[in-house]
């Protein structure tokens, strides 16, 4: 499922990132995360319904009310919140789903895989990134 492989061809393949969970505190793991990949050249797409603005892009309330194409869903949610985002995440038509470090749900996953999305689960993005990718951009 996260084999170095997969996680490098994530990585390098999926440029536009919806954030599920994003924070607009600076001191978030969320947001440290984006801003990492935002300024490595990924379009982040904050979604939370609290604000309208993170990092300088629009925010989005829900997966379903973004006008274009996402590549991944990055999810910064508890594990029980996942399902919503795995079906709606196939809804959207994303390439993959990645729940952060300490995020699991195997049911969210099986949604998700069954929706033919690549799933990445209890691993950080920019953690993965630094260590695959960082040399590389």
């Amino acid at each position: 499922m996260s084999d170095i492989n997969t996680l490098r061809r994530v990585l390098r393949d999926c440029r536009t990132i919806a954030v599920v969970g994003l924070s607009a505190d600076a001191h978030r793991p969320s947001h440290e995360v984006a801003k990492y990949m935002q300024q490595r050249g990924y379009r982040i797409v904050p979604v939370n319904p609290k604000y309208s603005e993170i990092l300088g892009e629009t925010c989005y309330p829900d997966l379903q009310s973004i006008p274009f194409p996402v590549d991944l869903v990055d999810v910064f949610r508890k594990p029980q919140d996942c399902v919503p985002i795995a079906r709606d995440a196939a809804a959207i038509g994303a390439r993959a789903l990645w729940l952060q470090l300490g995020v699991i749900n195997e049911e969210a996953q099986r949604i998700a895989e069954a929706a033919g999305l690549t799933v990445v689960a209890d691993r950080c993005v920019k953690i993965e990134h630094a260590r695959l990718l960082g040399h590389s951009g």
